[in-house]
């Protein structure tokens, strides 16, 4: 299954090819890697990659380094590039290789020491935020986007923050780019709201959807319930430990085992990285089973799956995992109705498709008729929805808080935002529909800036 939260990071450290004194630039360096050594190390399933074999220095300063540090970054299949400066830079060779990579770009370099005597020394040790203005102008020659971190000293928070939030927004390009999406059957008759243009996303962004007709699906779901009775056992006796199944029977656990073993199949067979499912007739019509809690679950195992057939939604979700980076499940809800007492609480609800781990402590997990039953954490929340209207295509980006309020059924959290009025008119004006994706932790900076290294997409925060 794919793993959205591995990525590949290149380091390439910079300085001017004559002036600053150079012996400046590689102390420097020295000092810059010791510090990001502490950071990386902090950041799970990273890996780096740094360009101390191109040249004797390991700092790109000649022109004649650049394919150099692009064979070895591409043979390492990176995911982003890292320019440090260590004196002014060589702008033109960062924005050379930038181009030449493709991938999302950080820039950044440590304040400046405070300028020598001019009795004793004429010239200042470093330039480095100087050249960083260079630097950033070629990038925009070059038509290069970027992230940059403010110019600031090597022990501050803000380059720690910077890193992590930027390692959070290659991953969500990274998930973005390698979308492949699982379609199971079509979408409901009556939802009209989300239909999507399939050849507009592969020519736009690269997504494919693979198409999966019912007959194929329910063919692997009856083989493998007649022929791997052994796995569909281990799930349903894994189901009982970890649920409450009072309301569910043996019968309805073997066949909704059944399900997510032939889903997880194939969406392995095609690599697909999330699923778009027909959730309403086709699974009810052949195997007397819903699918809620069968979609919950697989979501928890890495593979999102969007109800009603929800590709946008499914694409959502991708992109959530990306900047959640595994240290969080992702959830599609609907967006139901007003809190009855807080005017800026809204119920984030779905009829019983939400992954366990995002559960409220305390609350004990239930399967309620094929469908989970359980209220999400009160924590911090990013929701998003990624839609199009007339080939245009945005991204919503919201946080809020999980608040109190009336139980229902299925799986659902009360959520505030600053202004729910202004959130419900901005939604209704569009492109958007009732289906938004959403997960815990606040990634609303992350994905704006993800939106910079996705060509056609807007990004429209919350108000």
């Amino acid at each position: 299954m794919y793993d959205f939260s591995k990525l590949t990071i290149g380091v390439a450290p910079t300085r001017r090819d004559s002036f600053p004194d150079p012996r400046e630039a590689r102390a420097v360096k020295v000092k810059i890697c010791r510090r990001l050594e502490e950071i990386f190390v902090k950041i799970p399933n990273l890996t780096v990659v740094d360009i101390d074999d191109i040249n004797e220095e390991g700092l790109l300063f000649d022109y004649a380094d650049v394919p150099k540090a692009e064979k070895k970054f591409k043979e390492a299949g990176v995911d982003a590039v890292f320019f440090p400066h260590c004196n002014f830079g060589q702008e033109e060779p960062v924005a050379m290789l930038a181009k030449k990579l493709g991938v999302p770009v950080l820039v950044w370099g440590p304040r400046d020491e405070c300028p020598p005597d001019p009795n004793v020394c004429p010239s200042r040790q470093t330039d480095i935020q100087c050249g960083l203005f260079a630097t950033t102008k070629a990038l925009l020659r070059y038509d290069v986007p970027f992230t940059y971190i403010e110019n600031c000293w090597l022990d501050s928070p803000v380059l720690e923050k910077g890193i992590q939030d930027f390692i959070r927004t290659a991953s969500a390009v990274k998930a973005f780019r390698d979308c492949r999406i699982m379609q199971i059957s079509v979408r409901p008759r009556q939802f009209l709201s989300v239909k999507y243009n399939e050849s507009e996303l592969l020519e736009k962004f690269g997504i494919e959807v693979i198409p999966v007709e019912g007959t194929e699906i329910i063919g692997v779901i009856k083989k493998i319930l007649r022929d791997e009775t052994d796995k569909v056992q281990a799930l349903v006796a894994e189901w009982k430990n970890d649920y409450d199944i009072t309301a569910t029977s043996d019968d309805q656990l073997e066949k909704m085992a059944g399900m997510a073993l032939g889903i997880e199949c194939l969406a392995d067979k095609y690599g697909c990285t999330a699923v778009a499912g027909e959730c309403w007739s086709m699974m009810g019509a052949n195997f007397g089973v819903r699918t809620c809690f069968v979609w919950g679950y697989l979501t928890g195992k890495g593979l999102p799956i969007a109800c009603e057939t929800d590709v946008l939604g499914a694409v959502t979700t991708n992109l959530l995992l990306g900047a959640a980076r595994k240290e969080h499940d992702v959830f599609l809800a609907d967006i139901t109705i007003r809190h009855p007492e807080n005017d800026n609480a809204e119920l984030f609800w779905h009829c019983g498709p939400f992954p366990k781990s995002l559960i409220r402590e305390g609350v004990k997990p239930a399967i309620n008729g094929c469908a989970g039953r359980y209220e999400l954490a009160h924590t911090d929340y990013t929701l998003v929805r990624f839609d199009q209207m007339k080939g245009n295509y945005s991204l919503f980006v919201g946080e809020g808080k999980g608040v109190e309020g009336p139980a229902t059924d299925g799986n659902y959290v009360w959520i505030e935002v600053a202004d729910w009025v202004a959130w419900e008119k901005q939604l209704m004006y569009g492109p958007y529909i009732h289906h938004c994706g959403g997960t815990p932790g606040r990634f609303k900076e992350v994905l704006m800036e993800a939106c910079k290294y996705i060509p056609g997409l807007t990004p429209d925060p919350a108000v």
